[in-house]
């Protein structure tokens, strides 16, 4: 059924309650078998990262050059250790944003990129100190200041090298800052975060010529070196020559594009063998079209249909110059690509109930994830909440798909309701509905929420206030 909010008051919500039937009790146990399985994998991940900050400190502890034995050396000591936590998260954080597909299965793109950030200034912070307690240390043990250490230390190649480094790692974390990240387009904060690769790469020099620690033919050298093997080589391949080597084989262009709203279009592609890329509904691509003044720049854009063997379908909104340029692309338009990436699909469902919210153009992923959704009949809630009219592009496609499925979709259209906690339209706010009488059995559904920051900040607090478990909450962001 369609109920549409504005005309149907809620029914109170009514305590959650769990089927026992022997066929939903066999549903769910995979699901929450699964589920546990993923939980555990992610905690094996998280315990890797801080198990790799503890091993740089063991480096140190096991190489023998370790020297407390006066203020000069205490601050040489602590300079080392410093450099080395810290270049160990600056390469856990190469790995995080090298798109590796065992992380984006378990955590998600977005996920890993959020937790790339958060390691930013930590990392940056352990640099700095690493450079001034190391000439600090330096200048005490010399009897030399502090400005004579350091015009000494620049003019030593290596060193050198090192101070560029840190210098370029200074204006990546700057530009991610909120503020200044907003002012700055895509492209421009693309450039800038390049500049993190070579700064990783000019460190390396001094850090192996540089005293005893990592000296030549030490296991400390040799894991270190490994380290940055690995952190390397996972961008090289997963963020460059996988993308090249897929673009080339599917051979993917633009069939033709298709006005669906004033300022909404679906373009229509088609390729090769699109089956072996193994994406589904509700996962998204960074695209490239090469076309004049389209070919420099990526969109992240989520599938807005199922992908079919042959063909693949994106509706994007024009919020910027970039994706309203989308709606001038020709039929022919050669197109480059990576991913699929997300896990806002099946695979992280624990239930055999689903709850959906959209808004926006968060209605394109949640299209596609809802097409090829594996549900009883009447398991499936949807809310699609809109400002106006005009902003209800692809409704049709999804009522049609729960009308035929035995599902229910509830519609929210008109201005924000009042009050900082409102996600619905003013009529629905003022007549006191929330998540919890949207869908039933919240807390015990999985819910899956995609449409602006914001609005789906909202939705989440509601959510959890109702009693739905964190893990149950799968949520797409349209971040970059």
């Amino acid at each position: 059924m369609t109920a549409t909010l504005h005309h149907t008051p809620p029914a109170p919500p009514s305590p959650p309650t769990r089927s026992t039937s022997r066929r939903d009790l066999t549903a769910v146990r995979p699901l929450a078998a699964k589920a546990r399985r993923r939980r555990a994998a992610v905690d094996l991940l998280g315990i890797a990262v801080w198990a790799s900050a503890a091993m740089a400190v063991t480096l140190w502890l096991t190489s023998g050059s370790v020297d407390v034995s006066g203020p000069g050396q205490v601050l040489i000591s602590a300079g080392i250790v410093t450099g080395l936590v810290g270049t160990d998260l600056i390469l856990v954080m190469l790995v995080l944003a090298a798109r590796l597909p065992v992380i984006d299965r378990l955590v998600g793109h977005d996920a890993a990129m959020a937790h790339h950030g958060k390691l930013g200034k930590p990392a940056l912070y352990l640099l700095l100190t690493h450079a001034g307690l190391l000439i600090g240390g330096y200048a005490v043990e010399a009897g030399d200041s502090v400005v004579a250490e350091t015009v000494g230390l620049w003019n030593t190649p290596d060193v050198l090298l090192a101070f560029f480094g840190l210098g370029g790692l200074v204006a990546v974390v700057w530009t991610s800052i909120v503020a200044v990240r907003r002012v700055l387009p895509y492209e421009g904060w693309h450039a800038i975060h390049l500049l993190s690769y070579a700064a990783v790469a000019v460190a390396i020099p001094h850090q192996l010529s540089q005293g005893q620690m990592l000296a030549q033919g030490s296991w400390e050298r040799a894991y270190w070196i490994a380290l940055y093997v690995v952190a390397l080589g996972s961008v090289a391949v997963f963020r460059f020559a996988l993308p090249a080597f897929r673009s080339l084989r599917h051979g993917v262009v633009v069939t033709g594009v298709e006005r669906i709203a004033d300022d909404v279009v679906s373009v229509h592609l088609h390729g090769r063998d699109l089956d072996r890329l193994g994406a589904v509904g509700g996962q998204f691509f960074v695209w490239r079209f090469w076309a004049p003044g389209l070919w420099w720049h990526a969109h992240p854009i989520s599938l807005s249909a199922a992908p079919t063997a042959t063909g693949m379908r994106l509706t994007v909104r024009a919020l910027g110059r970039g994706s309203a340029s989308l709606a001038s692309l020709r039929p022919g338009t050669r197109v480059s690509f990576a991913g699929p990436y997300g896990i806002f699909t099946e695979a992280v469902r624990t239930s055999t109930r689903v709850a959906v919210a959209a808004s926006g153009i968060g209605v394109t992923p949640v299209r596609a994830f809802l097409e090829r959704l594996d549900a009883p009949p009447g398991a499936v809630t949807i809310l699609l909440r809109a400002r106006s009219e005009r902003e209800t592009f692809l409704w049709h496609e999804i009522v049609a798909w729960a009308h035929a499925r035995g599902h229910q979709v509830a519609v929210s259209v008109g201005p924000r309701g009042r009050g900082p906690a409102s996600w619905l339209a003013e009529g629905d706010t003022s007549r006191g509905v929330t998540a919890a009488s949207v869908f039933p059995d919240l807390a015990h559904s999985d819910l899956y929420v995609c449409g602006p920051g914001r609005w789906s900040d909202l939705v989440e607090q509601d959510a959890a206030a109702a009693g739905l478990p964190a893990d149950q909450l799968h949520r797409e962001r349209f971040d970059w």
